[in-house]
């Protein structure tokens, strides 16, 4: 038997061992194992109505349903039983510290997901079949719980989250034994239990699980505003011309963009408009590696690239809103963003600048966890541990942000991107720990973001922490006052844009297809909390088709940071309307189900499967990850042997929630469109077929159910077949009793659709258009004419 303790202490009655054989917790139900008895607290006890469903404990094994989850569940470890389905995890300790690594049970012999972060700012995931697979800072935990002789595959989540002023991340050991550590940041913040550690949930759909583990979590799913930004095309300065943007590149890089037909509707002005110094590269030295993480800021206002500082100088606006206002005027632009950090720069605040000082900043150096420091280094925290950070008082933090947003709405600038957001955690020492101080600077940000920006208008970068993952929730009262009773809620949530991965590297061969695997994966984490931000790619490059078919699949915000003049617009057309506008899919992308327990990267054998819906049909993105580049932070580095093409199954099956789009009236077929070959064919759900990749190739295929209209047409719409995500383009359909099915959208270009019979007449907005029509196929398309923006597509039989 094994000990579940609940706090705080209540009085107890004292029962053997003996009284039963095994225990099935209700939420009411509070049991303690102590000195080999087992004792229960004086709250009605009654037998489990849930034994073969709920969280059982017998014999130091949790197990679900049945199926084991933990063994050998030391004697220290708390069970605390939540839902129906799920339970928090703790350990106590003798001892009083700030950092405690408890030991909760084995895991052995079971596939197996971690989602951790492999340097301070990034997370990656990594598979396995044990808890010594495990890795340190691992986030999320998905194991797959499936018994010998059992063909029905259920799933158990491990989510260590936030309890207290204290934080917590997974790891396992040498001897299969899953650990979790919780710190607080901070010497001076000890304690000895931390009783609601770990979070988990059973069930048997991997993604409902995700959700549903959340929605206990958090008071309200899906309460930020959505920023307009998202379904419009972008263009980032960053990899154009990292810290030399000026004015005339910036007009440059929009201008060559839009006379290719591509027009940008958002710009996220990069790092190097700011008014900064560096102490640390003299002018005419040796350029100083890694100094540029030590310049600190020195106003809250542009440099002088962006204004005239004594004499005019061509081409050079007065003021950044001479600037902004001029950009929105001549390329239609809807959106201007400004890059900064949430400490102002890299290096923080100079401590004595006239525009500064009023911060309070105090010149603080970095410490990393241990864990962090176990994985890879990071040049940019190297630098900031040398150089220091110049912090803000968190009492002046809220002026701090009201006063740079204030400033940048009176220049015209529409939101910011917040980056270098995982410092906190660093500088947290004599600060009441990582989570207070993370709290604190979160709540002042999204109270200026809400107060000055119109359009919940904040990217959020360097992030990849649960500090902030469970700062972005409103977190159910009855789970907070228990677990978080001294830290305030925030009243709404804000930041609905996260970067979700590292860096897009154009320079890196080997990190394009571990960019593309990173985001889909923590996307599953991510993904129902923020909507997932890919970061920017290039599109020429020769991975750029690659960035951009992942784009079109993940639901997320396209946008672009190619040089001046060196854009691919035949894939920029593929993923971008002419009036700017993009095709963007309802939810975030995420790896199909199949794909949940292997490594796209480095098995040799496994192909990337990412899969998505639109309002009508769903999509599904093939890559091929493999033989271009190993995952960091593995004892080996040497993939398994790739040959130059991998095969894999595809099924319409691989899309989740296919029914949200499919309605009463699907037939169980589905029109599935290949987008390589032009192809449409006609499949069972269930039914699979073989895709071949080269490595950094793929293919995106939209699947329509086949719906059957007025009781003898099938029909399922594609869309617009020269885009990678076709059926995005489709907002409405509409049948009438003549035996006419309207399709309303957008873009122009060829419209496909499945149709086992072919149409007397097509009409596009009221006008007759021709259509080709092939029964082999039944591939039925239709021209919308060039200038076309929105239409009524009629198909009249």
């Amino acid at each position: 038997m094994t000990m579940v303790v609940m706090s705080p202490p209540l009085s107890t009655l004292q029962l053997t061992a003996r009284f039963s054989p095994f225990l099935a917790l209700t939420s009411n139900q509070k049991l303690v194992f102590s000195n080999g008895c087992l004792q229960l607290s004086h709250k009605t006890w009654r037998h489990s109505m849930f034994v073969n469903a709920k969280p059982v404990v017998k014999d130091r094994v949790l197990s679900f349903n049945g199926k084991g989850a933990l063994t050998g569940i030391p004697d220290n470890v708390v069970v605390t039983p939540w839902s129906n389905s799920s339970i928090f995890l703790g350990a106590t300790s003798l001892g009083s510290d700030s950092r405690h690594v408890f030991k909760l049970g084995h895991i052995k012999d079971a596939r197996l997901l971690s989602l951790f972060r492999f340097k301070v700012w990034w997370m990656i995931p990594r598979v396995g079949n044990s808890a010594s697979d495990i890795p340190i800072e691992t986030q999320m935990l998905l194991v797959e719980a499936r018994e010998e002789h059992d063909e029905s595959t259920s799933y158990i989540v491990f989510l260590p989250v936030l309890d207290g002023v204290f934080r917590s991340s997974l790891q396992g050991n040498l001897a299969n034994e899953l650990q979790v550590c919780v710190e607080s940041g901070d010497p001076d913040v000890v304690a000895t239990e931390s009783l609601k550690a770990v979070f988990v949930n059973y069930g048997d759909h991997p993604f409902d699980l995700m959700k549903e583990s959340m929605k206990i979590l958090e008071k309200h799913t899906g309460t930020f505003a959505m920023p307009g930004m998202l379904d419009w095309f972008g263009w980032c300065t960053w990899d154009a011309f990292y810290h030399d943007v000026s004015p005339q590149g910036i007009k440059a890089g929009l201008k060559s963009l839009s006379e290719g037909g591509t027009p940008p509707r958002f710009l996220i002005i990069d790092d190097g408009w700011q008014d900064t110094t560096n102490e640390f590269q003299k002018e005419g030295e040796p350029y100083v590696e890694g100094s540029q993480f030590g310049a600190r800021l020195m106003s809250i206002e542009e440099n002088n690239k962006f204004r005239w500082t004594s004499e005019p100088v061509s081409n050079t606006p007065s003021r950044l809103k001479e600037l902004v206002s001029d950009l929105k005027k001549t390329f239609g632009l809807k959106y201007v963003y400004v890059w900064h950090a949430l400490m102002g720069y890299w290096g923080g605040l100079h401590p004595d600048a006239p525009g500064t000082k009023k911060y309070n900043p105090t010149l603080k150096f970095p410490v990393q966890s241990p864990g962090n420091l176990s994985h890879m280094r990071d040049g940019s925290m190297d630098a900031m541990e040398e150089y220091g950070v110049g912090v803000i008082d968190p009492a002046k933090i809220s002026e701090f942000y009201d006063d740079l947003h204030t400033y940048l709405v009176s220049q015209d600038v529409d939101g910011v991107k917040v980056d270098v957001q995982n410092i906190l955690e660093t500088v947290a020492y004599g600060s009441g720990g990582r989570i207070s101080l993370t709290r604190r600077f979160q709540q002042s940000l999204e109270k200026s973001i809400a107060k000055n920006f119109q359009d919940n208008s904040i990217i959020c970068c360097m992030g990849q922490s649960t500090d902030s993952i469970y700062q972005y929730d409103n977190m159910s009262s009855n789970f907070l006052g228990s677990v978080m009773p001294n830290i305030p809620l925030k009243d709404s949530k804000q930041s609905a844009i996260t970067r979700v991965s590292d860096d897009y590297y154009p320079n890196n061969p080997t990190t394009q297809t571990l960019h593309i695997a990173a985001v889909a994966y923590n996307s599953i984490l991510f993904g129902e909390v923020v909507i997932p931000d890919w970061d920017m790619f290039y599109s020429r490059h020769n991975a750029a088709e690659f960035h951009s078919v992942a784009r079109a699949v993940g639901g997320c915000g396209v946008y672009v940071s190619d040089k001046p003049g060196q854009h691919d617009f035949k894939i920029l057309q593929r993923l971008v309307l002419p009036n700017g506008s993009v095709l963007r899919a309802k939810y975030p992308g995420r790896p199909s189900r199949d794909c949940l327990f292997c490594d796209p990267v480095m098995d040799g054998r496994s192909l990337l499967k990412i899969w998505n819906l639109n309002k009508f049909t769903g999509v599904l993105g093939v890559f091929n990850c493999q033989g271009a580049g190993s995952w960091p932070c593995k004892d080996s580095t040497i993939q398994r042997e790739a040959s130059p093409e991998i095969s894999g199954m595809v099924s319409p099956l691989d899309i989740e929630y296919l029914e949200e789009v499919a309605g009463k009236s699907w037939t169980g077929d589905c029109a599935v469109f290949s987008f390589n070959s032009g192809s449409l064919s006609r499949l069972p759900k269930q039914e699979q077929f073989e895709v071949t990749l080269k490595t950094l190739h793929c293919n995106v295929f939209t699947v329509s159910p086949i719906k059957v209209y007025n009781y003898r047409i099938q029909f399922a719409p594609i869309g617009l077949l020269d885009m990678y995500n076709s059926g995005g383009a489709i907002e409405a359909i509409e049948v009438s009793s003549s035996l006419a099915i309207t399709i309303k959208g957008r873009g122009a270009g060829r419209f496909g659709a499945y149709s086992h019979l072919k149409p007397r007449f097509c009409s596009v907005n009221s006008k007759e258009e021709g259509f080709l029509y092939t029964p082999d196929d039944c591939l039925l398309t239709i021209n919308i004419p060039s200038g076309t923006s929105s239409w009524e597509l009629t198909v009249s039989y």
